[in-house]
């Protein structure tokens, strides 16, 4: 992988295809940007660049063992460091869970360097009771079972990762990561803004994929439902499953890549140049 230097810290991306026309893709918490590889492969084939990131503390970016480093506004600097790293004016961005809340900060940093986002599984206001439920006792076991958690990591590490297939050896990866550097990115992302307030989001002009899966407590669907109503130009995909994009892709990576092309479309761009003369008007 690549990587750029930001704010001291090396942070690493991978780059899919070429062209002007680019794609950033941000992975879930504590997953490398590997889970967004099937996608980003299908989108550089239908002729798009796209490159995948791995925000600080995760895949093989820098894992520094400090709390205040950690915050979804900081990710989000670091998607913009990006760009600018690559002389990329504007993205379409985009991610799973995490990634779709760094893509928000994105929005709430630097807007006009988006050509679109792509947003799924959000993390948003009625996700409280569900991620206090499943990340508190991840917190816990990483903090104060931190040797039991490294002989794990160390377990994990020892099991060869060339044939697995690709969803085991995402966990595998995830199960294998220094127990430290994770605990502080979770208590750093506890103790901060998870995602932009809703007065903010509502300002959120460019064109936005929002995809919601049923039955899934810390992504509950309401939340993708109720940015889409939030955001003026959004459109909501269900999806069957939180495992759709990963096991029966075809789909959902369908109208991922439609999304994609027309956010560089010419009818796009008109729609952006009608609401400027509007606002101005």
């Amino acid at each position: 992988m690549s990587k750029f230097l930001h704010d001291g810290h090396r942070i690493a991306y991978e780059v899919y295809g070429e062209g002007p026309n680019v794609t950033v893709l941000l992975p879930g918490l504590l997953f490398s940007s590997r889970m967004q590889e099937p996608l980003a492969r299908a989108l550089a084939e239908r002729g798009h660049r796209v490159v995948t990131m791995d925000p600080l503390g995760h895949g093989e970016s820098e894992r520094p063992p400090d709390m205040w480093r950690y915050s979804m506004t900081s990710f989000g600097d670091q998607v913009v460091g990006l760009l600018d790293h690559l002389e990329i004016e504007q993205a379409v961005v985009g991610g799973t869970s995490l990634g779709a809340n760094i893509t928000l900060a994105v929005a709430a940093l630097a807007p006009q360097r988006l050509r679109g986002m792509v947003i799924e599984m959000p993390v948003l206001d009625n996700a409280l009771l569900g991620a206090a439920i499943a990340f508190a006792p991840l917190l816990v076991a990483l903090t104060f079972g931190e040797p039991v958690m490294r002989l794990v990591q160390r377990g994990v590490n020892l099991v060869p990762r060339g044939r697995v297939p690709f969803l085991p050896r995402l966990g595998l990866d995830w199960l294998g990561q220094d127990p430290k550097p994770s605990a502080a990115l979770l208590q750093g992302l506890f103790f901060g803004e998870v995602a932009p307030h809703r007065s903010v989001r509502r300002t959120f002009e460019a064109p936005t994929l929002i995809i919601g899966h049923p039955r899934d407590p810390v992504h509950p669907f309401s939340d993708a439902d109720m940015l889409a109503h939030e955001l003026p130009n959004a459109r909501l995909v269900h999806a069957s499953s939180i495992l759709e994009l990963r096991m029966t892709p075809q789909r959902l990576t369908g109208v991922i890549g439609d999304f994609v092309d027309e956010c560089w479309s010419g009818a796009a761009e008109q729609v952006r140049i009608a609401r400027r003369h509007r606002a101005g008007a």
